[in-house]
């Protein structure tokens, strides 16, 4: 239900406050509620004033310290008091264009001591300054500043733009940083690997070698023992020889389609079995006379 007057009767509905005249001068506020009146004695209703909150969004195009054009959108909150709703009633015309005034002379009093990034980290000490200044005026007008919200900050889109480009170069950068220390891990990671593989890759020969070592001293002894009238350096050419077969049957069955030329021959086989032998025994010579 709507407020309704009539020249005897008013009827103030919830929320709301009535400005009462006699003969054209204020008289009284009338409360919500079934008020009588007398129009004879000159009195009637001039107004009724709301006492909710109500809201006012303003835009602002201002300048910041480092000469960067930005857009604010301010919200505020205000309502009437009730106990002063006279003063708001007749001292302001149009009480949004009063504070939409007094929104800009702080706001472009204030932002441009400011760097934009000061204003996007500081735009809680801009809304609160604002609400201070306007809630000392605004309350000799009868009116109530109940929240001032710094909606939004809007700068200049080519600004935009390039802030974003420094945002994400930043990102690149640090990313590369990150895939650095990824490789630098990676790299450590498979030199270890190499390392250990070569280690146990040796240490499997080293136990290879010293089966072989001591699988041919076992077949000596055991020939040497078995059949009489041979000596080691026979049994150590007949290992020999059959070691040449065994390795010319690898090369001949290996997939690879390689060509190797060797000498082959009973004197060659004899060659390479005193050049082995020669090698042992200077090594045993040369051991010999260190000690």
């Amino acid at each position: 239900m709507g407020n309704s007057c009539c020249c005897l009767c008013a009827c103030i509905d919830q929320a709301s406050i009535g400005i009462v005249e006699k003969w054209g001068r204020f008289q009284r506020l009338a409360e919500p509620g079934f008020h009588l009146l007398n129009p004879c004695a000159g009195q009637w209703v001039a107004g009724i004033l709301s006492t909710r909150i109500q809201s006012l969004d303003v835009k602002i195009e201002t300048k910041t310290k480092d000469n960067v054009f930005v857009h604010l959108v301010c919200c505020i909150q205000y309502r009437v008091v009730k106990q002063n709703a006279d003063d708001a009633f007749y001292e302001l015309q149009n009480p949004r264009e009063q504070i939409q005034a007094y929104v800009f002379d702080v706001v472009r009093a204030l932002v441009p001591r400011m760097t934009l990034d000061e204003v996007f980290e500081q735009k809680g000490e801009v809304a609160k300054s604002v609400l201070e200044e306007l809630e000392k005026v605004m309350r000799e007008y009868g009116y109530s500043i109940e929240h001032m919200l710094m909606v939004d900050i809007i700068p200049d889109a080519s600004v935009r733009k390039a802030m974003n480009e420094i945002n994400a170069a930043q990102r690149l950068q640090l990313a590369n940083v990150y895939k650095g220390e990824a490789e630098k891990v990676l790299q450590v990671k498979r030199a270890e690997a190499d390392a250990e593989a070569k280690y146990l890759g040796g240490v499997g020969v080293a136990r290879q070698r010293q089966a072989i070592t001591d699988g041919l001293r076992e077949n000596i002894l055991n020939f040497s023992g078995k059949v009489e009238g041979t000596s080691s350096k026979d049994v150590m050419d007949l290992i020999m020889v059959t070691q040449y077969f065994d390795t010319i049957k690898d090369l001949g069955n290996s997939s690879k389609n390689t060509t190797v030329f060797i000498p082959h021959g009973p004197g060659h086989i004899r060659d390479i079995s005193d050049q082995i032998r020669s090698g042992l025994m200077e090594a045993s010579s040369a051991k010999l006379n260190v000690d």
